[in-house]
């Protein structure tokens, strides 16, 4: 799957990160970086469709571009120091819940939920975990998602609706501005290994119970959102 050349690419690219190292070195990012990481996202998605059926099957239009978008950016390296993907039923940029994988030199990423929320989608999330706090916490307070990633992530907002503030004193969860949880563990012994598509798989489907918990509160109505 994953070769050793692949860390070897990117510990360099981070040292020439230019146009000029980056097209001498073009053979090496195809055969040592991008065939191997989509060859990964062509294992990875069959699998992850047999649960998550309205996600696209196609690992290309998953993959992120390894360029960066410089415009407005302080630092002008033009290239991604890190392969990403995303799997939501709308595409890698969707708004609505997915999974997301990114392998850099040393580590892989894995995770999902919410990243990106509108104003009047987390208005609708706030208000249904107000109104179900349990089933909520239940998910996110399971042994197997806190083994895999810890608490929830998310930033937090300083304000919230006072319909919501009895929810609050139960969890402060409620405050979040996103919704998603991330792990890494280090790349370097899945080297060459299979055993790396059921590991990414194992996080994804400690994620799925989130994932569906979000996707049910942006698509239901609930009984205090239209306040």
């Amino acid at each position: 799957m994953i070769p050793k050349a692949y860390s070897t690419f990117f510990k360099e690219l981070k040292q020439n990160n230019h146009k000029e190292w980056f097209h001498a070195n073009k053979i090496r990012y195809e055969n040592d970086v991008k065939i191997p990481f989509l060859n990964l996202l062509n294992a990875v998605i069959p699998k992850l469709m047999e649960w998550e059926r309205k996600i696209d099957g196609d690992a290309k239009k998953a993959l992120f571009r390894i360029h960066r978008d410089i415009r407005f950016a302080k630092d002008k390296s033009p290239y991604h120091t890190i392969m990403k993907a995303g799997f939501s039923p709308n595409g890698k940029k969707s708004k609505l819940p997915g999974y997301y994988l990114g392998i850099d030199a040393e580590s892989v990423h894995v995770g999902g939920g919410l990243f990106g929320v509108g104003t009047s989608e987390l208005r609708k999330l706030r208000y249904a975990i107000a109104e179900n706090p349990d089933t909520f916490l239940k998910i996110i307070n399971d042994a197997r998602f806190l083994q895999k990633f810890g608490p929830l992530k998310g930033e937090k907002a300083k304000r919230l609706d006072k319909e919501l503030m009895a929810a609050a004193e139960k969890t402060d969860v409620i405050f979040n501005r996103q919704f998603y949880a991330m792990a890494t563990f280090p790349l370097a012994k899945f080297y060459d290994s299979e055993a790396l598509v059921d590991d990414v798989l194992g996080y994804f489907a400690t994620i799925q119970p989130l994932n569906a918990y979000l996707n049910n509160g942006l698509t239901s109505l609930n009984l205090f959102s239209n306040l």
